[in-house]
């Protein structure tokens, strides 16, 4: 009985030592970045921002809320009931030719979740694209809705300002920017994220990374400022080696809020009193759950956050596209224009693909998930 008992202990202890050795080379696949080292991580352990060994938002955040547990979410989300997360119909979409896009044009044009191109005063600019059909490291999972990859790589025009809020893969996608490379003129992101990039082997020259609250002079007239957010980073098992942020970009005649990932607090206040008001905020309004209230806010929240920051328009993104969270896919939007019924705060909707004409404020958008299952 004891060799029995010997045998089988021994027989899990290598099929442990089997599993880990697997993690370890998988995490190694060039995909999955680089911590920072050298000269970038002594600048990170100078910031203000950085303390214990990570980044540390600026009030204290609790990866779940009071009233959770990692069982109790990992339970809910293998096994919970879940209603229309994902649509059974085609998420619609229109494709406009940015390729010959005329110059003078001021636009925007969404590509699912926290992905979108703008053309502002004679500057194209991408933010967090992920256009390769999936958000993780694993492509059969997380996979893009039917109908929501409108666009490739290969659709876009060169890129003067690629900007990266935060270096997960529903944000910073490998194989995406590897085939943007070549189009980019400039790559912003948080501090620490610059090590992927230069890992990829992006020069590094073109690469500018920033901790919060620092000033970027992109061009004549062109201004962005790294703020604030409420969130956390990693791509692997190690987290928060890398800055999440948010950006205030401002143009000759337009000043945005790049929003990128964030729970509500006090920072979109500072962010408004400092550099706002804002012509357009764009914010994350989705894959939000009670369970981690700090780190993604609850529609309700964006409307407030879009006051907070002076926005005279607000762009909610971070749905549509990914099931990243457990309520229905379209619950974002139908909540948003819910609570934006008190609030009256102009909203901007469009479809994947559609030209969002930024300076015109009379434009109409449909509530296009109404009837898609």
């Amino acid at each position: 009985m004891k060799k029995i008992v010997t045998r089988i202990m021994i027989s899990i202890i290598a099929i442990i030592a089997l599993l880990a050795v697997a993690v370890f080379i998988f995490l190694q696949q060039p995909m999955f970045g680089k911590i920072p080292s050298g000269e970038r991580l002594a600048r990170i352990q100078k910031s203000p921002n950085f303390r214990d060994g990570s980044f540390q938002n600026l009030n204290h955040t609790p990866d779940l809320s009071e009233d959770a547990t990692y069982y109790s979410v990992m339970k809910e989300f293998i096994f919970g009931e879940k209603k229309r997360v994902k649509p059974t119909d085609v998420i619609p979409s229109t494709k406009i030719d940015l390729l010959h896009l005329d110059p003078a044009k001021d636009v925007l044009v969404w590509f699912g979740h926290s992905s979108y191109f703008i053309q502002i005063d004679g500057k194209k600019i991408l933010v967090d694209p992920v256009l390769s059909g999936a958000a993780s490291p694993i492509s059969f999972t997380t996979k893009a809705f039917q109908g929501t990859d409108a666009y490739t790589v290969e659709d876009l025009p060169a890129i003067d300002y690629l900007f990266i809020s935060h270096d997960h893969w529903d944000h910073l996608d490998y194989d995406t920017v590897l085939k943007l490379k070549s189009k980019v003129g400039k790559v912003i992101c948080g501090l620490g994220t610059g090590e992927h990039f230069e890992s990829w082997g992006f020069d590094k020259n073109m690469i500018i990374e920033k901790d919060w609250n620092e000033e970027i002079i992109l061009d004549n007239g062109f201004v962005a400022h790294t703020a604030p957010a409420r969130h956390f980073s990693g791509r692997g098992i190690l987290r928060n080696r890398a800055l999440w942020t948010s950006f205030a970009l401002k143009t000759p005649t337009f000043n945005f809020f790049i929003g990128g990932d964030s729970g509500y607090d006090t920072h979109f206040a500072q962010i408004g009193k400092n550099y706002g008001p804002f012509d357009l905020a764009i914010l994350e309004n989705g894959q939000y759950d009670k369970s981690w209230k700090y780190i993604h806010m609850m529609p309700e929240e964006v409307l407030q956050a879009a006051k907070d920051l002076g926005a005279k328009r607000l762009f909610p993104v971070h749905s549509s596209k990914f099931a990243l969270g457990n309520h229905a896919w379209d619950e974002p939007l139908k909540r948003i224009t819910e609570g934006n019924k008190s609030v009256n705060m102009p909203l901007i909707t469009p479809i994947i693909g559609e030209q969002v004409n930024l300076k015109d404020t009379t434009q109409v958008f449909k509530q296009w998930w109404i009837g898609v299952e």
